[in-house]
């Protein structure tokens, strides 16, 4: 199976997570996968600044990722890092096409 192949897959399999009841986020080989792990990458310090809200943006335009997929990934890292105790700051962002 080549890489593309591998990423078509895992696009599918996001896609049918989508359906599954509950909040808990599902790891496929996807560009949504990439995108939340660069979405990871950026609250790892506990604080999401409207600058890396912008490169966010950049990138979703650039993998195909619309601000409601953005917006859930968030909603789900933000509650998974609250759960274990962890403050989690989100900035103000106003650019782009619309906020994210």
């Amino acid at each position: 199976m080549t890489y593309d192949e591998a990423l078509t897959l895992g696009n599918i399999l996001q896609d049918r997570a989508d359906n599954l009841p509950g909040d808990e986020i599902v790891y496929a080989i996807s560009d949504r996968d990439s995108y939340r792990r660069t979405l990871e990458l950026y609250l790892k310090d506990g604080v999401l600044t409207s600058v890396e809200q912008m490169l966010l943006w950049e990138e979703r335009r650039r993998l195909g990722i619309t601000e409601i997929v953005h917006d859930i990934l968030l909603e789900q890292l933000v509650s998974s890092w609250q759960r274990k105790g962890k403050s989690v700051q989100v900035h103000t962002f106003r650019g782009g096409v619309s906020g994210a």
